[in-house]
C-alpha cells in the first residue's frame, strides 16, 4: 500500500476484509472475488505478486539478482536463468502465504511473455504453464513494456489517454496510451537504453571500487557522485539528434564522448589499476545532464506531435514516465519542469514499481480481466518474444510531420 506518499508492505483493509472468510481448518482465507497472480522473469529479477478485483495488493515478493550480476560486470543471461529456476517456486508460494490463499483461490495467472531475455522469459513461462495446467487456471500474456506504462494506474487516477516516457537498462521509448492494450509508439532509442549507458559508464570510472556505490547500479552511483560535481562544464557532450526532427534517442554517442574524456584524463594523471580520475564526480554529472537533455527534448518534441495532431486535448496533457531510470530524481525533476511548462500533468510509480516487479505484471492482468482481454486457455498458443514492439509504430509519421520545437534549456 501507498502510505503518506511511501510504499508500505500490504495491510488487509476493512474493505478487503469484507471478501473474506477465513478456514478455521486450513488457515486460508477464501475470496469471493478475482484474484490475479503476476509473475514476472523478463530479466535479472524473479517477481510475483497478488491484486484483487479492487486493485488492492494482497501480497508480493521479489528476488533480486542485481548484486550477483554486479560482481559480474553485467547480466549473464545463463545465470539469470539458473537462479529464476531456483527462485521462481519459493517466490511464488511466499506470495500466496503472504496473501493467505491457496493457488486454488486464484482466477488467472498473468505472466511476462515478450519481451525480455529469451532465457528468463522461458522459466517464468513453464512455470505458469504448469500452474495453469495442474489448476485448471487461464492465463493471461503480458508486454513488459505495457506493464511498466500501465502500473501508475494502480494507486493514481489516471484516464486515457496519457504520454508514457519508458526509461530502463533496457528499454527507451516514447507512446500515446489510448487504453489497456492500444499503444502507439512515438519514438524508441536505436541504439542503447539510458540505463545501460549509465551501467557501461560507472562499471568503466570503477565506481563500484567506491565503498559507498559499491552495492549500488551504475545509475544510481552516477546521480550520487554527481551531486558532489563543483565544475561539470569542463567536460562537453553534444546533444544527440538535434537535426532529426523525430522523438526517437540514441545514447552511444553520449556512452563514448564519455569514455574519451574518461581516457583523457586517465592520461593526464597517469592512473593506474582501480584509481578514479579525481573529476569522476564532474564527469557524472555532464553525462546525466547530457542525457536528462535529450530525454526531455525528445519528450518536449513527442507533446508537440500529439498536440498538432490532436491526439492529447489541452485538458488532457498527461504524462506517465517509468521503469527503472525513472527513479533517477535529477532526470524526472527536469521532466517536470517541462510538463509544467507544457501545461502536463507528470506521474511516476513509486521506486519500488519502476524497476521490474511482479506488482505490475498483476495489475496489468487485472487491467485486462477487468475487460475480457487476452483471457486464454488454449496454453499451445502461448509462447515468448524476446523482441516485441509496443503497438502501433507512429514512428514514420513523427518523421514526416518535421515538427519545429523551441528546445527548453535545462540548467544544473
Amino acid at each position: 500500500m501507498f502510505i503518506n506518499g511511501s510504499y508500505r508492505p500490504f495491510t488487509k483493509s476493512i474493505k478487503t476484509l469484507c471478501f473474506t472468510k477465513h478456514n478455521k481448518y486450513t488457515g486460508i482465507k477464501k475470496y469471493s472475488n478475482a484474484l490475479i497472480l503476476g509473475i514476472e522473469t523478463s530479466c535479472d529479477d524473479t517477481g510475483c505478486a497478488i491484486v484483487d478485483s479492487e486493485g488492492t495488493l494482497l501480497s508480493e515478493s521479489l528476488h533480486c539478482q542485481s548484486l550477483i550480476h554486479l560482481r559480474n560486470g553485467g547480466i549473464i543471461p545463463d545465470v539469470a536463468q539458473d537462479l529464476h529456476r531456483r527462485f521462481i517456486e519459493p517466490t511464488v508460494e511466499e506470495t500466496l502465504k503472504k496473501a493467505e490463499v491457496s493457488i486454488n483461490d486464484i482466477t488467472a495467472l498473468a505472466v511476462t511473455l515478450q519481451p525480455g531475455l529469451p532465457l528468463s522469459l522461458a522459466i517464468g513461462m513453464k512455470y505458469a504453464k504448469h500452474l495453469s495446467r495442474k489448476f485448471n487456471k487461464p492465463m493471461i500474456p503480458i508486454h513488459h513494456m505495457e506493464a511498466h506504462a500501465l502500473v501508475a494506474r494502480m494507486q493514481q487516477s489516471i484516464t486515457f489517454p496519457y504520454l508514457t516516457l519508458l526509461i530502463s537498462g533496457g528499454h527507451c521509448l516514447l507512446a500515446l496510451v489510448q487504453g489497456v492494450n492500444k499503444f502507439k509508439l512515438l519514438g524508441e532509442s536505436i541504439d542503447s537504453a539510458p540505463g545501460e549507458v549509465f551501467d557501461k559508464v560507472a562499471r568503466k570510472m570503477k565506481l563500484r571500487n567506491v565503498s559507498e556505490y559499491s552495492q549500488m547500479s551504475g545509475g544510481q552511483a552516477i546521480e550520487k557522485a554527481a551531486t558532489k560535481a563543483t565544475n561539470p562544464h569542463i567536460f562537453k557532450l553534444p546533444l544527440p539528434m538535434t537535426e532529426y526532427k523525430d522523438c526517437n534517442f540514441s545514447f552511444n554517442g553520449l556512452k563514448t564522448g564519455t569514455f574519451l574524456h574518461l581516457h583523457k584524463k586517465e592520461k593526464e594523471h597517469n592512473i593506474e589499476a582501480d584509481e578514479l580520475i579525481p573529476e569522476v564526480n564532474d564527469l557524472c554529472a555532464a553525462l546525466l545532464m547530457a542525457v536528462t537533455r535529450h530525454l526531455v527534448h525528445r519528450t518536449q518534441r513527442a507533446m508537440e506531435f500529439c498536440k498538432t495532431r490532436e491526439l492529447l486535448s489541452e485538458h488532457e496533457g498527461k504524462l506517465v514516465v517509468s521503469g527503472g531510470v525513472a527513479c533517477n530524481n535529477f532526470i524526472y525533476k527536469n521532466l517536470t519542469i517541462l510538463c509544467d511548462d507544457m501545461g502536463y500533468e507528470i506521474f511516476r510509480p513509486p521506486p519500488k514499481l519502476c524497476t521490474d516487479n511482479g506488482v505490475m505484471i498483476a495489475w496489468n492482468g487485472l487491467e485486462k480481466w477487468r475487460e475480457g482481454l487476452d483471457i486464454v486457455r488454449d496454453l499451445s498458443s502461448l509462447d515468448i518474444k524476446a523482441v516485441s514492439p509496443l503497438g502501433e509504430n507512429l514512428i514514420p509519421n513523427v518523421k514526416e510531420a518535421r515538427i519545429p520545437v523551441k528546445l527548453l534549456k535545462i540548467k544544473n
